[in-house]
C-alpha cells in the first residue's frame, strides 16, 4: 500500500487503522454505531459528525482507488468486476443506512440549535433526504456500473496510421499537421473508427436515459432534469437561468466564433473551411510541442506553478513523489482527464492522456488547479466541506489555466511559440462557452423528452448544435459524424447534466485572470482564501471571496468576452 495511505490510516480516530473494506460486513459495525449513537447535545453532534465524516471519507477513498485503477486499465475485466462489486456490495447498503443517518441528523437539527457554519452541508442533506427513495438505491448502483461501459468502449478505440497503432488522443495530433491531406486522412480514420461504435453508444445512452427517468419518477419528479437539479444541490440558480445562459451565449459569443473561423479561413487561403482545418496553425507552422515526456511535463508544470505561488509547485511535487500522477496516453486507458480528490489521504490523483501537445499543457494546468483546490481545503473539519460544487471547483481549475499563461515561458523557448500558445488558449476560452451551452441545452432536451427515439435525438442535436456553432465550417462531407458528435462527450454518459458548471466557472475564471493582470499578489491571495473555504459558504459568497461575481447574464458575458477579445487583438498585432 502507498505510504501516504498508510500514514492516513494511522490518523483514524473512529475506524481501526488496519480496516480494509472488501464488503458490507467490514462497514456495518461502524455504520450501526452511528445509527444507534446518542445525539442530544452540541458536543455529541460534533463527535458524531467527525465519526461519520471519517467513515464517509474512507469509503469514498476506497471506491476512488478502484475507479482510478479501472480507468487506467479499462481492458482489465477483474478491475471492472471489483469496482462493480464495491458499488453493489458496499455503496448500495450504505446508501440505505445513510438515509437513516441523515434523518437522525435532521431530527437533531429540528429540535436543537447548531453552528451556523453547518447550514451549508445540512441544507444539502435535507435536500438529499427529500429526494431519497429506497427503490432508487439499486437503480443508481446499476447506473453507476453501466456508465463505466462508456470508458470500456471508447478506451478500446484506436486507428492504424503511418505504420503505428494510435489511440484517438494520439491521432488528434495529426489534425495539427500543415499537410492538409494528412489531416483529412487521419480525420476520416478517426471518424470511421468512431462510426463502428455509433450504434453501441446510442444503445448505451438510451438504456441510461430510461433508468435515469425511472429514478426521477420514483422520487416524484416529472423528468430527470428536475431530479438532477435537486440531486446536485443547485441552490443558487435555476433551470431558467441555464436557459438564459444558452441564449446569452448564442447572441454574445457565437458571432465571435464566426469571426475566428473567418480569419482562419482567410489566413489558410481556403475556399471551404472543413472540420479538419480547425487545429492547424494558420501561419503554416508545425504544431507546438511544449514537452517530450510525462516527466518533463511534470517538472515544467512545477516550475510554472511555483512562479504563481511557491505552495502550488510544492503540491504537484508531493503528488509526483507519491505516484499520484498517471499522465501518458496508452491503449486500454479511458479517455479524458480528471483530478480525483482523496479525502482520507488528502492528496488528490491526476489522470490524463498526454500526447505532447498544447492541449496536454492546458489539461495539466486545469487538473493541477483542481489539485490545488483539494490541497487548500484539505484541513477543513468535515469531509462535507471538501465536497465542493463544480461551479466553484471549475473556477479553481480554469482560473489557473489562464493565470498560468503568464508563466508559459517554462514550456516555450521563444516569443513566437509563446504567442501562438496564448492565441490558441484564448480562442479556446471563447470556443468552450458555446460548446458548454450546446451540451447543456441538448441534455435539457434529452431529459424533458423521455422515451424519445434515437432519430429524434439526432434531430434535436442537429438543431441545437447548429444554432450554437460557427456557420462557416462546412460539415457537408461528414453529416453522420456531426449528428453523433455528442458521443465524444464523456459527461453525457457518466456525469449527466454536469456540464453547465464549466460555462459558469469559465466566466469566473476570466474574471480572476483579469484581476490577476491588474494585481497578481492580491488576486492569488483572494483565490487561495476562497478555495480554502471549501463548501462552507454559498456560491455567491465563494465567488465574492475570490473577488468575482456569480453572474452569467448576457451583459456580464459580453463584458468578459470584450476583455478576452481585446487580449486576442493585442496578441495578433
Amino acid at each position: 500500500m502507498n505510504a501516504v495511505r498508510e500514514q492516513a490510516r494511522k490518523k483514524r480516530k473512529f475506524l481501526p487503522p488496519d480496516l480494509s473494506i472488501t464488503g458490507w460486513t467490514d462497514v456495518e459495525p461502524y455504520a450501526f454505531q452511528l445509527r444507534d449513537a446518542r445525539l442530544s447535545s452540541p458536543d455529541e453532534l460534533k463527535l458524531w459528525l467527525a465519526r461519520r465524516s471519517e467513515l464517509d471519507a474512507v469509503i469514498a477513498e476506497d471506491k476512488a482507488w478502484l475507479y482510478i485503477r479501472q480507468s487506467c486499465h479499462t481492458d482489465n475485466e477483474e478491475y471492472a468486476r471489483t469496482f462493480a462489486a464495491f458499488v453493489q456490495d458496499v455503496e448500495e447498503p450504505y446508501s440505505l443506512l445513510s438515509n437513516e443517518l441523515n434523518k437522525k441528523l435532521l431530527a437533531y437539527c429540528k429540535n436543537h440549535t447548531y453552528p451556523k457554519e453547518y447550514e451549508i452541508f445540512i441544507r444539502n442533506i435535507r435536500r438529499q433526504t427529500e429526494i431519497f427513495r429506497e427503490e432508487n438505491v439499486k437503480l443508481l448502483s446499476e447506473l453507476e456500473v453501466e456508465e463505466q461501459q462508456y470508458g470500456s468502449i471508447t478506451g478500446a478505440m484506436t486507428i492504424s496510421y503511418d505504420g503505428k497503432e494510435l489511440t484517438l488522443q494520439q491521432a488528434q495530433n495529426y489534425l495539427k499537421s500543415t499537410d492538409r491531406m494528412i489531416r483529412q486522412k487521419v480525420f476520416e480514420l478517426i471518424l470511421h473508427r468512431r462510426s463502428t461504435d455509433y450504434e453501441k453508444l446510442d444503445d448505451l445512452y438510451t438504456s441510461l436515459l430510461a433508468k435515469r427517468q425511472r429514478v426521477a419518477e420514483n422520487a416524484g419528479f416529472t423528468n430527470y432534469l428536475e431530479y438532477r437539479f435537486a440531486q446536485l444541490g443547485r441552490f443558487d440558480y435555476t433551470i431558467a437561468d441555464c436557459e438564459n445562459f444558452h441564449q446569452a451565449v448564442e447572441t454574445q459569443v457565437v458571432p465571435l466564433l464566426d469571426r475566428i473561423a473567418s480569419i482562419r479561413k482567410e489566413k489558410l487561403g481556403l475556399t471551404t473551411l472543413l472540420p479538419y482545418d480547425l487545429e492547424v496553425d494558420t501561419d503554416g507552422k508545425e504544431p507546438l510541442r511544449p514537452f517530450e515526456t510525462p516527466g518533463e511535463l511534470i517538472s515544467k508544470s512545477i516550475a510554472c506553478y511555483e512562479a504563481i505561488d511557491p505552495q502550488f509547485g510544492e503540491f504537484i511535487r508531493i503528488m509526483d513523489k507519491n505516484a499520484f500522477l498517471d499522465l501518458d496516453s496508452r491503449k486500454g486507458k479511458a479517455p479524458g482527464g480528471y483530478n480525483y480528490p482523496l479525502h482520507e489521504s488528502n492528496i488528490p490523483f491526476i489522470f490524463m492522456n498526454a500526447t505532447h501537445n498544447l492541449r496536454d499543457l492546458e489539461t495539466m494546468m486545469h487538473e493541477g488547479g483542481h489539485a490545488i483546490h483539494s490541497f487548500l481545503s484539505s484541513d477543513l473539519e468535515f469531509v462535507y466541506y471538501k465536497e465542493t460544487p463544480a461551479e466553484i471547483a471549475e473556477v479553481a481549475s480554469m482560473a489557473i489555466e489562464l493565470i498560468s499563461m503568464e508563466h508559459w515561458h517554462y514550456f516555450f523557448d521563444n516569443e513566437d511559440d509563446l504567442k501562438r500558445a496564448h492565441l490558441s488558449q484564448l480562442e479556446g476560452v471563447l470556443k468552450v462557452l458555446p460548446w458548454v451551452a450546446t451540451i447543456d441545452k441538448f441534455q435539457h432536451w434529452v431529459y424533458t423528452h423521455p422515451g424519445h427515439s434515437a432519430n429524434k435525438r439526432v434531430s434535436a442535436w442537429r438543431s441545437i448544435e447548429g444554432s450554437l456553432s460557427s456557420q462557416l465550417i462546412d460539415w457537408g462531407p461528414y453529416p453522420e459524424y456531426r449528428d453523433r458528435m455528442w458521443q465524444k462527450q464523456i459527461h453525457l454518459f457518466q456525469f449527466p447534466l454536469y456540464y453547465i458548471e464549466y460555462g459558469i466557472a469559465q466566466l469566473g475564471a476570466i474574471g480572476i485572470w483579469k484581476n490577476y493582470k491588474e494585481d497578481p499578489a492580491r488576486t492569488i491571495q483572494a483565490y487561495k482564501h476562497a478555495l480554502s473555504l471549501g463548501y462552507s459558504k454559498t456560491l455567491p459568497e465563494l465567488y465574492e471571496a475570490a473577488g468575482i461575481r456569480f453572474d452569467f447574464s448576457a451583459g456580464y458575458i459580453n463584458s468578459l468576452c470584450d476583455f478576452v477579445r481585446n487580449e486576442l487583438e493585442g496578441l495578433s498585432k
